[in-house]
């Protein structure tokens, strides 16, 4: 199963490396609305969108929002920061909640079981992580950040895997993903760190008004994010009885197996560098 997730994730990583190297910001918005489409149609199954021309409804009207959101935040100009900015906060205070909910599964179904509230769930988190990303790419060094986001991510997600495996003993939330230790969450957060320190040792002059302390806050966060993203996730399967969102990739599972950790650091992200002064 490691050398399946190993080489599924080399090829992953090399479509977006290339993709990002290649393709002109407008292609790529559109490649990452059609893979929010496709985890839309496996969040619509734990949403109870069951019948396939249901789940393709859900994923059109994702389309709609995104592209609504396209046009709202004039994403193919020069977006303004304070036509983005209270987006994000929306999608950030989401996570919050989000936080205490996972907290106190199972206690905290009662308020978003229903399909209803996790359609609305699954729609929220996924615009909001394809504006978060398209945004990105409409910086200075765009496609780079969209590099650190992703390298962010994998570094505690791998990170948190080896070290939860090797000394992993606490339960971090033991009723949404048993797997899962205070260790790991400590050593992603390590790994995330020490990536947040080489990069800042990089960064050119025309960005050396950052500061270093803002810097590693924003990886502390994004890294927290990161987390919080993969148990909520989680936390809506077990209340679909699956353990993967889909089968799409090999070693993987679904694409929205995938994009969990993603949707949790992308918008935490984004509004850290815009709160920066990046």
């Amino acid at each position: 199963m490691l050398r399946q997730r190993i080489i599924t994730a080399v090829i992953l990583a090399g479509v977006f490396l290339a993709s990002v190297a290649f393709l002109n910001m407008n292609w790529l918005a559109l490649l990452f609305a059609l893979i929010s489409m496709a985890a839309a149609w496996e969040w619509a199954a734990l949403a109870g969108w069951s019948a396939p021309v249901l789940r393709w409804l859900y994923s059109l009207i994702l389309f709609c929002a995104m592209a609504s959101l396209w046009f709202l935040c004039e994403l193919g100009d020069d977006p303004a920061r304070a036509l983005i900015q209270p987006w994000l906060g929306v999608a950030c205070f989401f996570w919050s909640v989000a936080m205490l909910l996972v907290e106190s599964y199972p206690r905290s179904t009662w308020l978003w079981r229903s399909p209803f509230v996790r359609t609305m769930m699954g729609w929220l988190i996924l615009s909001a992580t394809w504006l978060s990303s398209v945004f990105l790419l409409t910086l200075p060094y765009g496609p780079v950040l969209m590099v650190v986001l992703v390298l962010g991510v994998a570094t505690a997600d791998v990170s948190a895997f080896f070290v939860g495996k090797k000394w992993g003993a606490h339960k971090l939330a033991p009723a949404v993903s048993p797997g899962k230790t205070w260790e790991g969450l400590w050593g992603g957060v390590l790994g995330v760190m020490v990536v947040t320190g080489v990069i800042a040792s990089l960064l050119p002059l025309s960005l050396s008004h950052l500061a270093l302390p803002s810097i590693f806050v924003l990886g502390l966060a994004f890294a927290g994010a990161s987390v919080l993203g993969d148990l909520t996730v989680s936390m809506v399967k077990r209340i679909g009885g699956v353990k993967d969102s889909g089968v799409l990739l090999p070693g993987h599972g679904g694409v929205l197996d995938r994009l969990d950790s993603l949707c949790g650091a992308a918008p935490v992200f984004a509004l850290g560098l815009i709160l920066m002064g990046y």
